[in-house]
């Protein structure tokens, strides 16, 4: 694949994600703020409004907010235009396999960014998947996900690499 193709397929790839979790997070803003969570198959997954303005699972959200508008908003915002450098700079040399999953960290990343600069450092979450009240996760968003696909993908991508080394050698 050329590179001018992966870097398209990039930022393609990058953009709808970004609208995919604006489009969820305007909903959620709009659905369920003021009502109580929804419950789906056997309350499996539960959709119910909550902001935060810490990082995961809240770490964070007392801090003053100055340093929370740096810490989470402008710190994050230039390690993300450096990844994005990074990722158009190495595409020629980074096999699309590779260049996917940095594209949903990026689009996470991003995803979550815009809320930051937009509401004062609140990030809409609105989704939790568990087994019944001691088996939960925490409140999340599409950004979440997309970030927690990639890390995955980026495990058993090391794993099989690990394989291909220990058949090498």
């Amino acid at each position: 694949m050329s590179t001018s193709k992966k870097i398209w397929l990039f930022c393609i790839i990058s953009a709808v994600l970004v609208g995919a979790d604006r489009l969820t997070k305007i909903w959620a803003k709009e659905y369920l703020q003021y009502t109580q969570p929804k419950s789906y198959l056997g309350d499996t997954f539960r959709f119910g409004y909550a902001e935060n303005t810490g990082a995961f699972l809240s770490f964070g959200s007392d801090w003053s907010p100055t340093v929370s508008f740096w810490v989470f908003g402008v710190v994050p915002l230039l390690l993300l235009v450096g990844f994005f450098i990074y990722c158009v700079k190495n595409a020629s040399r980074l096999p699309f396999g590779r260049l996917m999953p940095f594209a949903l960290i990026f689009a996470g990343g991003t995803g979550n960014i815009i809320d930051r600069l937009l509401y004062d450092r609140h990030v809409t979450d609105f989704m939790n998947v568990g087994i019944g009240e001691s088996f939960r996760s925490g409140i999340f968003n599409v950004a979440d996900m997309c970030v927690t696909a990639a890390v995955i993908i980026l495990v058993f991508q090391s794993f099989k690499k690990d394989k291909e080394t220990v058949a090498t050698t």
